[in-house]
């Protein structure tokens, strides 16, 4: 028995990176998922391989959320969860990020997962779930990351309304708040088929060696795990929580 049996979840930003681990476990564990993407091609690849639906979805499109919620019905006749993965990742200070970079992030970021919500649920069964994709950014701050530390703070209130709101209807909303963690976002090598992706992977474990107590990078696979307990009934009385999962890097200072 899978912990997910009979389960349709949607899951948004799946082609590559956590989304995709989300998605591989998911139908491991008895879901019938739906691979949501812009990248088309390792989209469609990934859902055959692993007997998936794939729709494409620029979850800053409102259009997009119509037809994706749409095929998903037509094909399971249901939805049952969400979980709002997408997101983009743009370095910069402040004062020097251009308005039209600044509402990129937050039109991918913060209206996606918006829009995911508000098309999702009032078409997901009671008893559903929504788990929205935040980062340790969204309880801290972090220079250079100004615009999305600004969209995950909001995805966190976003969780926290959203819980309040759907309760009634048994539907629980949480959030994920991964630190850094070894994914094409933070492993740029991972999108480059002439680079040695595991080569940098154990460079990121050596710098964060230094900066995280558990001493290395996390990967996607352990994030999808918070995902699956946040979608399964092993978490059936949690709702509108932040979960960190970070290697313990805000748990504070070794000053010895």
């Amino acid at each position: 028995m899978g912990k997910l049996d009979g389960r349709v979840v949607i899951v948004t930003g799946a082609a590559r990176g956590q989304g995709e681990q989300e998605a591989r476990l998911f139908a491991a564990e008895g879901a019938r998922v739906a691979v949501a993407d812009v990248l088309d091609d390792r989209g469609e690849a990934l859902a055959k391989e692993i007997g998936a639906l794939y729709v494409h979805l620029d979850v800053g499109r409102e259009d997009d959320w119509r037809s994706a919620v749409r095929a998903v019905k037509k094909a399971y006749g249901r939805v049952d969860g969400l979980v709002n993965n997408a997101g983009i990742l743009r370095f910069n200070s402040l004062v020097d990020t251009p308005l039209e970079e600044f509402l990129q992030v937050v039109q991918v970021n913060q209206v996606g997962c918006f829009l995911g919500i508000r098309s999702v649920a009032p078409e997901m069964e009671d008893g559903g779930t929504i788990v929205n994709t935040a980062s340790y950014t969204a309880v801290t701050g972090m220079a250079a990351v100004g615009a999305y530390a600004a969209t995950k703070h909001a995805i966190l209130g976003l969780t926290r309304v959203a819980a309040l709101e759907l309760a009634p209807r048994r539907i629980r909303v949480n959030a994920v708040c991964p630190g850094a963690i070894d994914t094409p976002m933070s492993n740029p090598a991972r999108l480059d088929p002439d680079a040695d992706a595991e080569e940098t992977s154990r460079a990121l474990d050596q710098l964060y060696r230094r900066l995280v107590p558990l001493g290395r990078i996390g990967r996607p696979e352990e994030v999808a795990r918070l995902a699956l307990f946040l979608t399964g009934a092993d978490s059936s009385y949690i709702t509108g929580q932040p979960f960190v999962i970070d290697g313990g890097w805000l748990a504070g200072v070794t000053v010895v």
